[in-house]
C-alpha cells in the first residue's frame, strides 16, 4: 500500500461544484411546503455549514469506540426541561439572500489542510466529478442496531380501536385551530375558547372534545349550555408543562408510550425536519428521540421516535408536508438513543466524471481494499473566518474573554447580513442588548449568548455561555479534539506509512493495548487506533506521543491534565480508528445525456412504482453511482475525497468552480 501526500495531486482538473446552500436546490427539484390543511407558516432555510457534509451521524463527542451516550427521553426528564421560548439552536436567523456571492464570502474559508487533512492512502490517479449537483444523488438510509437498513416501505397505520376517527382533523376551522393554538401556546389572555356545536348530536360532540384533545396537547374540554346552545369549552389543565409532556390519562395503558417511525425527508437537517413536526403537531422539539443526526443536501431515511403521538396523527402529515414522508409505525415502549444505530448505507452519485473507466475501477478496488483515512470531515470546523475548533480551545484554555471574543467578533466569511450587523455592533458598543436588538430571531449561537450576556452580566461569561444548550457548547470542545486528532494522525501517517508498528495501539474489546515488537504480524492498519486528548486515554509508545504533547503545550494546555474546573468542560477522551474500510461497496459507472434527470430509485419513487431508471449503453455524460456503507461517526467526505484525491473544502471547490448549479 503507498500513501500519498494531499500537496503532490493537481486541484486544476475541475471541481466537485459547490451550490449555494442559502437557495437551497435547484430550480427543477424545489418543493415548496404545503400549509392549506395544517395553517402553519414556516421560514425559509438558512445558510448551512454542510454544502459537503455527508450525512454522517454526530452523536455528540467525537466518535469514540463505545457508542455515545444519549440519555432517554423519558417523561420524567422532559418534565423538568427548561421551558425556554428557545428551545434549541437548530433554527437559524433568516434574512434575504446577500449579494455578495458565496464564493466570495468562502474565500477567508478553511481549507482541508488547516484542520490537519493532508494524506491519502491510495496510489491510483485522482480525477474529477460534481458531487451533490442535485440533492438526490445522494441518498443515506440508517442501519439500525441489529444491522437492517431503515427503508421507507409502509405508510399504513396501526389497527388500533384507541384511536379517534379520521373526523378529527376536519371537525374544527381553520379559524378555531387557531384560537385554539393560541390557547395552547399562551399567546393570548384568554383562559378558554369556546366552539358552538352547531349540529348537536353526543357523536359529534365526541369528535370534537377527541380533536382537541388530540390535536392541542395540554388543553382539556367540557360541554356547557349557554342561552339554550351547545358548547364545547376548552381550558388548560397542566400549564406550560403539558407542551413537553403529553396527557399520560389519554393514553393506553396496553401501548407503549412511543411512537417509533422512518421519516423520509429531502434538502432538511434532522433537527430542522423535527422542528418542523413539532409545530405541526403542536408539541416541544424534546418529545422526539432519534439515534443520529443526518445532513441536510441528501435524501436521508431514519428512525424517529416521539412520546405519546399516535400513528394516526403522524400519518396526516403525509397530506400537509412535501419533502417528507412519514410511516413503518410501530408503538414501543421506549425511545431511541443517540449513538445506537450501526451506521449507515450511502448511494452516491458522481456526475461529469473525467476518470477512465480503468481509473474508476482503481479508485474503487482501493477504497474497497484499503479505504480511507478517517478525518474528521470540513464540517467538524465551520465555514467562517474563526474556526469551531479556535472556540473550543479557548474553552479549555479557560479564556472565557476570548471565547466570547470569537464567537461575537466581527469575521470575514459566509455571513448573513443580520449576523454582520449584530457583531458590527458589538464591537461598536459591547452591549449584549443593542447587539442582540439586530438580531430577527434569537436562536442563533450569537442570539443565545447575547441573552446570557444581559441577563448575567459581562463579568460572568461562564453563566451566559451556559445559556447555550450543552451540546451545542460541547460541539466546540469536541471540534478542537477533532482538530488535534486530524493533525496526530496525518503525522503518524508520515511517519509510519501504512503498517502496525511496535508502539502503536489497538483495541482488545474497549481496552487500549500497545503493540509489541513480537506481536506486530498479528495485526493490521485497520486495527490501529488513535487517541482523541483527554484524561482518560492513553498515547502511542513513540514519537507520536510527544508530537501530541508539544500540540498541547503549543495550545497552552497540559496533556496531563485535561481535567476542566467546570466539570462539563473536562475531556476524558476516546479511541478512533485510523482506517475505515467501507462494507457493501458496490458501484457502476453510467451514461446519460439529461443532467436533471434521476439516476437511481428513492423509497418513495419504489412506493409510487416508478420503473428504475434505463441507462444508454452511450451518452454525453459519465456518472459513477456508488453504494456502500459506513459506521457512526465517519464520514463520507473523506471516503469520497479519496477517491477523486480533491480537496473537499467549501473554500477550495468555490475557487476551482463558481458556476452555481440552480
Amino acid at each position: 500500500m503507498e500513501m500519498t501526500e494531499m500537496t503532490g495531486v493537481s486541484l486544476k482538473r475541475g471541481a466537485v461544484v459547490v451550490e449555494d446552500n442559502d437557495s437551497g436546490v435547484p430550480a427543477e427539484e424545489t418543493k415548496k411546503q404545503k400549509f392549506s390543511e395544517c395553517n402553519l407558516t414556516k421560514g425559509q432555510d438558512g445558510l448551512q455549514n454542510d454544502f459537503l457534509s455527508i450525512s454522517e451521524d454526530v452523536p455528540g463527542p467525537p466518535d469514540t469506540v463505545s457508542a455515545g451516550k444519549g440519555g432517554e427521553n423519558s417523561e420524567a426528564q422532559l418534565e423538568d426541561e427548561e421551558e425556554e421560548e428557545e428551545d434549541g439552536l437548530s433554527e437559524e436567523c433568516e434574512e434575504e439572500e446577500e449579494s455578495e456571492s458565496f464564493a466570495d464570502m468562502m474565500k477567508h474559508g478553511l481549507t482541508e489542510a488547516d484542520v490537519g487533512i493532508t494524506k491519502f492512502v491510495s496510489s491510483h490517479q485522482g480525477f474529477s466529478g460534481i458531487l451533490k449537483e442535485r440533492y438526490s444523488d445522494f441518498v443515506v438510509h440508517e442501519i439500525g442496531k441489529d444491522g437492517r437498513i431503515s427503508h421507507l416501505n409502509d405508510l399504513s397505520i396501526p389497527v388500533d380501536e384507541e384511536d379517534p376517527s379520521e373526523d378529527i382533523f376536519t371537525v374544527l376551522t381553520a379559524e378555531e385551530k387557531q384560537q385554539l393554538e393560541e390557547l395552547q401556546l399562551f399567546k393570548n389572555k384568554e383562559t378558554s375558547v369556546a366552539i358552538e356545536v352547531i349540529e348537536d348530536t353526543k357523536e359529534k360532540r365526541t369528535v370534537i372534545h377527541q380533536a382537541i384533545k388530540s390535536l392541542f396537547p395540554g388543553l382539556e374540554t367540557k360541554t356547557e349550555d349557554r342561552e339554550g346552545k351547545k358548547y364545547i369549552v376548552a381550558y388548560h389543565a397542566a400549564g406550560k408543562k403539558a407542551l413537553a409532556n403529553p396527557r399520560k390519562h389519554s393514553w393506553p395503558k396496553s401501548r407503549g408510550s412511543y411512537c417509533h417511525f422512518v421519516l423520509y425527508k429531502e434538502n432538511k437537517d434532522t433537527m430542522d425536519a423535527i422542528n418542523v413536526l413539532s409545530r405541526y403537531l403542536r408539541v416541544k422539539p424534546n418529545i422526539f428521540s432519534y439515534m443520529g443526526t443526518k445532513d441536510k443536501r441528501a435524501i436521508t431515511v431514519q428512525e424517529i421516535a416521539v412520546l405519546k403521538i399516535t400513528a394516526q396523527r403522524l400519518a396526516h402529515l403525509n397530506k400537509c408536508l412535501m419533502n417528507f414522508k412519514l410511516g413503518n409505525f410501530s408503538y414501543q415502549k421506549k425511545p431511541l438513543k443517540l449513538g445506537e444505530l450501526q451506521g449507515n448505507h450511502f448511494t452516491v452519485v458522481l456526475r461529469n466524471i473525467t476518470g477512465t473507466d480503468d481509473q474508476v475501477q482503481q479508485a474503487m478496488n482501493s477504497l474497497k481494499e484499503i479505504g480511507f483515512i478517517n478525518y474528521y470531515g470540513m464540517q467538524r470546523f465551520g465555514t467562517t473566518a474563526v474556526p469551531t475548533y479556535q472556540v473550543g480551545r479557548a474553552i479549555l484554555q479557560n479564556s472565557w474573554t476570548e471565547v466570547m471574543d470569537l464567537i461575537l467578533k466581527p469575521r470575514s466569511g459566509a455571513e448573513k447580513g443580520y449576523l454582520v450587523k449584530c457583531r458590527e455592533e458589538w464591537a461598536k458598543t459591547k452591549d449584549p442588548t443593542a447587539a442582540l436588538r439586530k438580531l430577527p430571531v434569537k436562536r442563533c449561537v450569537e442570539g443565545q449568548l447575547l441573552r446570557g450576556l444581559s441577563k448575567y452580566g459581562m463579568k460572568n461569561i461562564v453563566s451566559a455561555f451556559g445559556i447555550i444548550p450543552r451540546n451545542n457548547r460541547l460541539m466546540y470542545i469536541h471540534s478542537y479534539q477533532s482538530y488535534v486528532w486530524n493533525n496526530m494522525v496525518s503525522k503518524r501517517i508520515e511517519d509510519y506509512g501504512l503498517k502496525p508498528v511496535p508502539g502503536d495501539l489497538v483495541l482488545k474489546g474497549a481496552t487500549p493495548t500497545y503493540i509489541e515488537e513480537d506481536d506486530v504480524n498479528n495485526y493490521s492498519i485497520h486495527d490501529v487506533v488513535m487517541p482523541l486528548p483527554g484524561f482518560d486515554v492513553i498515547y502511542p509508545k513513540h514519537k507520536i506521543r510527544e508530537a501530541y504533547r508539544e500540540m498541547l503545550t503549543a495550545d497552552n494546555l497540559d496533556i496531563d491534565n485535561m481535567r476542566h474546573k467546570i466539570r462539563d468542560y473536562s475531556l476524558s477522551g476516546a479511541y478512533r480508528k485510523i482506517i475505515i474500510r467501507p462494507q457493501n461497496v458496490s458501484w457502476e459507472v453510467v451514461a446519460y445525456d439529461d443532467p436533471k434527470i434521476p439516476l437511481f430509485n428513492t423509497d418513495v419513487d419504489n412506493l409510487e412504482g416508478k420503473p428504475p431508471p434505463v441507462f444508454a449503453s452511450e451518452g454525453k455524460y459519465r456518472a459513477l453511482k456508488m453504494d456502500f456503507s459506513l459506521p457512526p461517526s465517519t464520514y463520507a467526505t473523506m471516503a469520497i475525497r479519496e477517491v477523486l484525491k480533491m480537496d473537499t473544502s467549501i473554500k477550495n471547490q468555490t475557487q476551482l468552480n463558481t458556476t452555481w448549479l440552480r
